[in-house]
Parts: C-alpha cells; structure tokens; sequence
C-alpha cells in the first residue's frame, strides 16, 4: 500500500469539551496521547439514530482515527475503550474543572503524552477515591504546571542558594522563586510546605490550602482573567468545606 494512504492507528483520547456545529454536528475538543489537545468536527452525532452520540462524552476512554489537512479535522472513528469512569457528584465537578484548565491552557495540536497519562491517573483516582479530591487536584494542577514547562525550585533560597527550611518562611516572586523573608501575606510560603509541593505530598490539610493558593498565582498566566465557568459552578452548588477546586 502507498504510504500516502496508510491508515492512521487508533489513538487513545478523552473528550475535554463538546459544542454545538450545524443541526447535525457537534465540533468536540479531544485531548490525545500522542497530538495533545485536537478539535475534531463529528459529522452527523446529534442526530437521533447516531452510534457515537452517546459515546463522546467527558470520562469515556476512547479509541479515535481521524482525517483531514487543516485545522480542523474530521473524526472517520471513535469506540469506547473501556466504560466511561463512574463518578459522584462532587468528583464529577473537580473533572469539569480539570477539562476546563486542559482546554484553555495546551496548545492545540501539540504532544503532551506524560501530562496524558498524569490526566488519566487524576480521572480514574476521581472516581475510585472522591475524598481525596483536594490532593488528586493539586497533584494535577502541578504536574499540568511542569509539562507546561513552569520551572520554580522549591527545594532553595533564590537569593542565597542554600536549601529550604521546613520551619522558614518563603516569599514568592514571579520570574524568580522563593526567597527567605519575614514577611507573611498571600504570597509567603512555609519551607515544609515547599518541599511538599516538590514531592507531590498533599496529604497534610496546611498543604493542601498552600498549594491551593500557590496554582492560582502560578496558573493565572495560563488560565487569563476570564473565570473558569466549572470552578463557579462548583462554588455554587456545593458547601463550603467540601470545595476542592
């Protein structure tokens, strides 16, 4: 067979966002494992009788093929993999959340296959394990951080290079790191919680508030100003002491 009509594999992928396009289409945002984030034109799913109207939804792991030069390519295939991940109501808002950040902040078209598989480990752990929503959430947030290419050491000093104190305050400047200071507002950091971020350890409560405050600093360049409609939505509906996102 000529080279130039291969069939392209199945690739795995999970739909981030779906929206309307004609009376018969729907245009959905697709995050691959091995073309990142795609927005793919599904031709015909809203009609009644559709096989994938019901498939191309947020959690189902799916197998997709697709065709097309431009921009905006078509979907020739797409069968579940496995069942779409059961989740309780709070899980399932912290799930709208993570899709939302992922549309906004990958480039289009561009790999991000570690941050792929980070993406399913955060889905699955989700919907096996909803009461620990807050470190599952700050676990992503700062692996989405690093695949993004964000570099701060939490591990030093900025100013004098030495090693982080865990009982030693931290003040956070952009572009720079922490340096050690007296001072205590929102953007001092405890060095034990610094050295928690480094190793992805949410599992003290005081972390869990500090990283918190640490992704909104560091994802607000991302994110821009335009809030995110799941995170308003999540505050709305759920009590206070239950928010995780």
């Amino acid at each position: 067979m000529s080279k130039n009509f291969e069939v392209q594999p199945l690739q795995r992928a999970f739909v981030l966002h779906r929206r309307e396009y004609s009376e018969s289409s729907l245009l959905v945002d697709f995050f691959t494992e091995h073309n990142g984030r795609m927005t793919l034109l599904a031709k015909g799913v809203r009609r009644p009788r559709s096989p994938l109207k019901a498939l191309l939804q947020p959690f189902t792991p799916l197998l997709l093929r697709w065709t097309g030069k431009g921009d905006l390519k078509t979907l020739t295939q797409a069968e579940a993999a496995s069942l779409t991940l059961p989740m309780e109501p709070m899980a399932l808002y912290s799930g709208f959340y993570v899709n939302e950040m992922l549309v906004r902040v990958l480039e289009n078209q561009t790999a991000y296959q570690e941050l792929f598989n980070h993406y399913l480990q955060c889905v699955t752990r989700l919907a096996s394990n909803a009461e620990q929503l807050e470190p599952i959430l700050r676990t992503f947030e700062f692996q989405m951080l690093r695949a993004l290419g964000y570099g701060v050491d939490f591990c030093h000093c900025m100013a004098t290079g030495e090693e982080v104190d865990p009982e030693m305050w931290y003040q956070f400047r952009e572009n720079e790191g922490f340096i050690a200071s007296l001072l205590q507002n929102n953007l001092s950091f405890l060095g034990k919680d610094l050295l928690a971020f480094e190793a992805l350890d949410f599992s003290d409560k005081s972390t869990q508030q500090a990283a918190k405050r640490f992704t909104r600093i560091a994802l607000k360049p991302y994110l821009g100003s335009q809030p995110l409609k799941s995170r308003e939505l999540f505050q709305s509906i759920l009590p206070s002491k239950l928010k995780g996102a």
